[in-house]
């Protein structure tokens, strides 16, 4: 695990770079199931090239796109940009020192005409080592692409910068970023909450793993003082388990815990998880030259220290009102709205790149302890990243039934030594991923509306070409591999579905689920929407904000029709519980 993790933290500081300045990063910290595989061997020089790359050509491509768009100079497309950048973090500082050391390369190079594959590559952001293709986003140039880098390089040959890029692109040594990048490097490490002042695996701070991903702690001065532990005492005297009901009656005595969640069947919510399930979004108006403004940029920094995931919208433990389009639906709201005593009880244990491997090493910092918390009901899914890599050999290193069985055996086993009796694990099943080049390949990808001329079959191409590709199998022009991938998910949502048939814990009932994107679909369509807007603009690969609402009252439907023991029973305090202690707390 070790090596894992540091292979993924040295590819931050590149990505960063390249989200710094507004691109379509596909990495360990934001989307790629590669997390947890070896990559020293991905793109020509390593994946770290792969992704500064796409973040050149992106932001390239937006700084040409903003200049056409306000009739400007690239001078003043270049300021216009680091303008809209936010100062929290820095960002617009670190943008203007962007712009000083390659503004004058990039003013230069645009001048001649010379398109973003021409530029990064000329810039040295963009290599091609010997054996490689020659990458590229956008049709090449009358001349070819060699002919005009060589033309390009020209151009910019006295350049002292150039000399030096590696140097510039370890980011995270610069004084204003270096307590950041230390406490996401601590977040991808551990995925627990960077503020946890008194290390119950719950925090009063939102992000870097904090109340956006598991329920708020109301006490950081108390460890045993968390979301989903049984009332100490009814909690007479304080909220012990930050549910937001404490005190006594004053009519007749009695605690409120006691009175009105004794009988209640309360109990949490846990996702063990994958970038879907953590909610990657990567807001597209951040490559959308006509959209950008002041105010699409404001949740960059968020975003960037919620490695790019939205867990507080997502369709399993959400539970703000969405602000990246959609709405918020999810099986943690619709929990506590059958029963209010379930108030904060969720955990969002998800990593972008989950697989059944690398869960059986995120599984740790499940916070449930079986003598003192409420039962829980955990969703396994990882729908997925088994299937998904970016390797040119896709297929060699899916997940084969057999490991899959057990890998997830492994993560049973472990929970059924860390949670309390009475809970209830859903397996959900891999998805079929044939339905994003379906709906995706011949449309305009964000980055291409403005002038139409990139659609999402050639930036699948591009990730492809430079290695760095969420999933070779699905993302692909070759239909039969995309069959192929199919197929291996298919087998491994049988092994899922056997285990939950065949197998018992002595502390939790097992289900199986197939994920449900026919039944999404179907419904998107019954409210006059089209199949290609479930699906991320961005990235072309995760399910949008639309299916994650839907998803949660899909699930939701068919557990209550089929296993409504797993759900609980209807709190019928609930309206008391409102009149008397209102939004609980918040969240």
């Amino acid at each position: 695990m070790r090596s894992r993790m540091r292979g993924s933290w040295q590819a931050f500081p590149p990505l960063f770079f390249s989200l710094l300045l507004l691109m379509l990063p596909l990495k360990d910290i934001s989307t790629s199931p590669l997390s947890g595989r070896a990559q020293s061997t991905l793109v020509s020089g390593g994946s770290d090239n792969g992704h500064t790359c796409l973040g050149c050509v992106l932001v390239v491509s937006v700084i040409e796109q903003l200049a056409m768009f306000h009739n400007c100079t690239a001078k003043e497309a270049i300021e216009r940009l680091c303008n809209y950048l936010p100062e929290i973090l820095n960002l617009q500082g670190i943008c203007y020192l962007v712009a000083e050391l390659y503004g004058a390369e990039l003013i230069k190079l645009l001048k001649y005409k010379m398109n973003a594959d021409v530029v990064c590559h000329s810039i040295k952001l963009c290599k091609q080592n010997a054996g490689q293709p020659f990458c590229h986003l956008y049709p090449p140039p009358k001349m070819g692409l060699n002919k005009a880098v060589r033309k390009a390089n020209r151009i910019v040959r006295n350049s002292k910068v150039l000399k030096n890029t590696d140097g510039f692109l370890n980011i995270c040594a610069l004084p204003p970023l270096v307590k950041l990048c230390e406490k996401i490097k601590y977040v991808i490490k551990n995925k627990l909450p960077y503020e946890d002042f008194d290390g119950d695996k719950f925090s009063a701070f939102p992000t870097l793993r904090g109340y956006h991903w598991r329920g708020r702690d109301c006490n950081e001065g108390k460890a045993i003082v968390y979301p989903g532990r049984r009332p100490d005492n009814w909690d007479v005297e304080r909220d012990s388990n930050c549910n937001g009901i404490w005190g006594v009656d004053p009519k007749d005595g009695i605690p409120y815990e006691k009175k009105f969640c004794k009988d209640a069947e309360s109990k949490g919510i846990i996702l063990l998880g994958d970038s879907a399930g953590a909610h990657f979004h990567i807001p597209p108006e951040w490559m959308t030259t006509a959209q950008m403004s002041l105010k699409s940029f404001s949740n960059l920094p968020v975003a960037l220290t919620n490695e790019l995931d939205w867990p507080h919208f997502s369709g399993t433990t959400g539970f703000l009102n969405s602000t990246i389009g959609g709405w918020t639906d999810s099986l943690y709201l619709r929990l506590r709205r059958r029963n209010r005593c379930n108030h904060r009880d969720f955990q969002n244990i998800s990593k972008n790149g989950g697989s059944s491997k690398n869960l059986l090493e995120l599984m740790k910092s499940l916070a449930r302890n079986q003598l003192f918390d409420n039962p829980a009901i955990v969703i396994y899914a990882s729908i997925g990243n088994d299937v998904c890599n970016g390797r040119p050999d896709t297929v060699t290193h899916m997940t084969t039934p057999n490991q899959m069985h057990s890998n997830v055996m492994q993560t049973l086993q472990y929970l059924n030594s860390q949670l309390p009796k009475g809970s209830h694990v859903i397996l959900t099943g891999l998805v079929d991923g044939r339905f994003l080049w379906d709906q995706l390949h011949s449309r305009y990808h964000p980055l291409g509306q403005l002038n139409k001329d990139i659609t999402y079959g050639q930036m699948y191409s591009f990730l492809n070409c430079l290695q760095i590709s969420p999933c070779n199998g699905w993302m692909s022009s070759n239909e039969t591999l995309r069959n192929l991938t199919s197929e291996r998910a298919l087998q491994l949502s049988n092994v899922l579905k056997e285990i939950a048939r065949s197998e018992k814990f002595a502390n939790f009932d097992i289900f199986y689920m197939d994920f449900p994107l026919g039944k999404i679909v179907d419904e998107w369509h019954k409210l006059g929407g089209e199949s290609w807007q479930l699906i991320e603009p961005a990235d072309g690969f995760h399910p949008s904000q639309i299916t994650s609402a839907l998803g949660a009252r899909i699930i939701w439907q068919k557990a209550l029709s089929e296993w409504p023991h797993v759900l609980g029973k209807e709190n019928p305090f609930n309206k008391q519980i409102e009149d008397i202690f209102k939004d609980q707390g918040g969240h």
